[in-house]
């Protein structure tokens, strides 16, 4: 088996499962949790989520797919647990507790398989992703990613070294991907940006900075109160790709899905998110100009992956495709940037000038 197949298998990327039951759900979430109320499932890339409605409050549940580890499952619940302690100011999504005080409950499958159960706080509120954020609120957002990074450098856990196939520091042994992909211009577009990371970032990835992240700082990840200034981000949730990389790589995911909303300055929202991410965390000047790379590389992995995931899971295909729906666009603006306009620009924002 090649390393992509591994990673693809690791990633829960090459199995589809059936919608797990509602009526078991209700029955685990009643003697676990006493918890009672209407379940509405809510559209994801791998687990199978709810909205619990309740007298007292909602909640969102999750259920792990089959094939993902209970380790790896834990991982991502100790990250969040792990900050609710050590950075409580931080609007991370809470986990509750099992009426016998237990992170989550197990799930036997008849077929000998076991899924995790967890249930969260409800974070209400649009997010990023749903509302139209000038440039001083993604620098809000951007903020918040960096207190998230510092607060995370302290943790660790026997999974955090898990190979996941939206880290980027895969991507470029994920070039195969490109024969998957019909259209020859979003070829092109591809093979540019691995030559771009094979030059700039694959020489440097023994030496860049790492620790645990959250690993998808997406706009759709981060709940935010558009009328607010003072506390903008009003929750952070989604630990399902948390994992140990370059540090870099964490505000690279936002700027991908920055890159290109302002057609006649592709770069704009991405750069802004990453000055108020430095104001928190600084980016080593020798690693800064990896960033848009990596920006890059990020967007491009999600435009190879998205119709490949699609015909292999087509009950989530409108999930998928709706996410990745400009991502060559988008990409093809940003290109046509000089990479050296756009690393001054990151620069200057590290300087504290705009």
């Amino acid at each position: 088996m090649n390393f992509a197949q591994r990673l693809f298998e690791e990633s829960g990327l090459t199995s589809s499962h059936e919608p797990i039951d509602v009526v078991l759900v209700n029955t685990f979430l009643e003697k676990h949790y006493r918890l009672n109320g209407r379940l509405g499932r809510l559209a994801t890339e791998k687990d199978d989520t709810f909205r619990l409605r309740t007298e007292a409050g909602d909640y969102l549940v999750k259920v792990s797919p089959p094939d993902e580890a209970e380790a790896v499952v834990d991982f991502q619940t100790a990250a969040m647990r792990f900050l609710e302690s050590a950075a409580p100011q931080l609007p991370v999504q809470r986990v509750k507790l099992t009426a016998d005080g237990n992170d989550s409950v197990v799930i036997r499958l008849n077929d000998g398989g076991t899924r995790i159960l967890r249930v969260f706080d409800f974070v209400a509120g649009p997010v990023l992703a749903q509302t139209t954020p000038d440039t001083q609120q993604l620098a809000l957002a951007g903020e918040m990613l960096g207190r998230v990074d510092v607060a995370l450098k302290a943790f660790s856990h026997s999974a955090d070294g898990r190979d996941l196939v939206w880290d980027i520091r895969h991507f470029h042994q994920l070039s195969s991907l490109v024969q998957y992909t019909s259209d020859p211009e979003h070829r092109r577009l591809a093979r540019e940006v691995f030559w771009l990371f094979d030059e700039t970032v694959v020489p440097r990835l023994s030496d860049l900075e790492t620790q645990v992240i959250h690993g998808d700082f997406s706009p759709y990840n981060v709940v935010v109160d558009p009328k607010s200034d003072d506390d903008y981000v009003t929750g952070v949730i989604d630990f399902g790709d948390t994992v140990r990389s370059a540090v870099i790589f964490d505000p690279a995911v936002p700027m991908a899905n920055l890159l290109g909303r302002t057609p006649d300055q592709p770069w704009r929202d991405a750069c802004a998110f990453a000055a108020g991410y430095q104001r928190e965390r600084p980016i080593e000047a020798s690693e800064l100009p990896l960033l848009p790379v990596a920006a890059l590389a990020r967007l491009t992995l999600r435009g190879l992956l998205t119709n490949w995931r699609a015909e292999r899971a087509p009950e989530r295909r409108e999930y998928l495709l709706a996410h990745a729906k400009d991502d060559w666009t988008n990409i093809e603006r940003a290109l046509a940037v000089s990479l050296n306009d756009v690393i001054a620009q990151l620069r200057e924002s590290r300087h504290g000038r705009s």
